[in-house]
């Protein structure tokens, strides 16, 4: 199998007023420690050769990830590269016009690392569709976050979806839960 990391809306302002003011910090620390763990992971992808892609999500003028604002940026934790392959997108699927499944085909791709954010919308959205389109995912157990949305915190949201997705599968393909420091480069 050939295998990409790919790190989904890990922006600047991702979760930015997202949260209650008494539930802001343990957001922001929850997001602060899964952008250090993929930070960890893109390097050392990186050093084993193995691709990484970053999606952007472009919003609109006015939303918190506006192309070309402050907050679009990525975190510095996965600041891309020359080489690093960045894909745009303006919903919450990373392959949804966009040119995603043609860059993972010309680089041979089959199976995807994913990780970022956020978790029920573009984590989960992103991992269903890969699998339909014939990619096995290895989803990063502590590499997705998300804020807190309706009654469920984001602890719940994230233990909710790597319960529901943990076997997922689409054929021959499937999604496998796991934690970031199990994966081990390289794995091509």
């Amino acid at each position: 199998m050939t295998t990409a990391l790919l790190i989904i809306d890990l922006q600047r302002a991702i979760l930015t007023g997202l949260a209650h003011a008494d539930r802001q910090s343990s957001i922001d620390a929850r997001l602060d420690a899964v952008a250090a763990r993929l930070g960890r992971m893109k390097h050392a992808a990186e050093a084993s050769g193995i691709p990484v892609i970053l999606v952007q999500h472009d919003g609109n003028a006015g939303h918190r990830l506006a192309v070309g604002t402050t907050g679009w940026l990525f975190r510095d934790e996965i600041a891309p590269r020359d080489d690093t392959l960045i894909v745009h997108k303006r919903s919450c699927d990373s392959f949804h016009d966009t040119d995603l499944s043609e860059r993972l085909a010309e680089l041979g791709v089959d199976r995807l690392i994913i990780g970022g954010c956020m978790t029920q919308f573009c984590i989960d959205t992103t991992t269903r569709r890969a699998v339909s389109l014939g990619f096995d995912v290895l989803l990063l157990s502590d590499g997705h976050t998300t804020a807190d949305f309706g009654p469920l915190t984001a602890e719940q949201i994230v233990d909710h979806h790597n319960r529901l997705l943990s076997g997922f599968d689409a054929g021959s393909r499937t999604v496998r839960v796991v934690p970031s420091d199990t994966v081990r480069f390289p794995m091509n």
